[in-house]
C-alpha cells in the first residue's frame, strides 16, 4: 500500500480556528491557528495544531502533525469497551458506551475525535472546562487508555471469556 492509498481513506476534520492579530507600526497583522483531527475510521486518530498567516496553510499544517501524531485507540465493535474519563489541563471529558443505534452523542471538539476514531456509539459529557485545546487532547487522553477484554485477559494470563463472565 502507497502513502497515496492511506491518506484517500484518512477523515480529516478541522474542529477549531482561531484568529490572533498582532499590533505593529502599520496596523494589525492576523494570523491563524487551526486544531485538526485525523483518523482512519478504524481506531487510528490523531490531532494536531497549525499556525500561519492564512487559515488553509494553517490547516495542512494541522493536518501533517496530526498524521505523526496517531495512535491506536481499543475499540469493541463500533463502541467503547468501557466508561472512561480523559483528562487535560482543567478539562475533562467523560465517555461511556452506548447501544447499537444511538450515534455520537457529544460536543464539536468532542466528537470531531470519536468520528475519525470509528466509534458509532457512545454517549460524552464535558466536564469543567470547554477549552477545544483540551477537550480534544482529553478526548485522545481517554480513548488511548480503554483496554479491550482481550487485552485485559493477557495482562491476567486468561481467557477472553473468562474475563467477561
Amino acid at each position: 500500500m502507497t502513502n497515496e492509498d492511506e491518506d484517500v481513506q484518512l477523515i480529516e476534520k478541522v474542529v477549531y480556528i482561531n484568529r490572533v492579530a498582532k499590533v505593529v507600526k502599520g496596523g494589525r497583522r492576523f494570523s491563524f491557528s487551526a486544531i485538526v483531527v485525523i483518523g482512519d475510521g478504524k481506531g487510528m486518530v490523531g490531532a494536531g495544531l497549525g499556525k500561519a498567516n492564512e487559515v488553509p496553510e494553517a490547516i495542512r499544517k494541522g493536518g501533517e502533525r496530526a498524521k505523526g501524531d496517531m495512535r491506536r485507540v481499543g475499540l469493541l465493535e463500533d463502541s467503547i469497551p468501557h466508561e472512561v474519563i480523559g483528562k487535560c489541563g482543567s478539562s475533562s471529558v467523560l465517555l461511556k458506551p452506548a447501544r447499537l443505534g444511538t450515534g455520537i452523542i457529544a460536543g464539536g471538539a468532542v466528537r470531531a475525535v470519536l468520528e475519525a476514531a470509528g466509534v458509532r456509539n457512545v454517549v460524552s459529557k464535558c466536564l469543567r472546562s470547554h477549552n477545544p485545546h483540551n477537550l480534544v487532547k482529553a478526548t485522545l487522553n481517554g480513548l488511548v487508555s480503554l483496554r479491550t477484554p482481550g487485552e485485559v485477559a493477557r495482562s491476567r494470563g486468561k481467557t477472553a471469556e473468562e474475563v467477561l463472565t
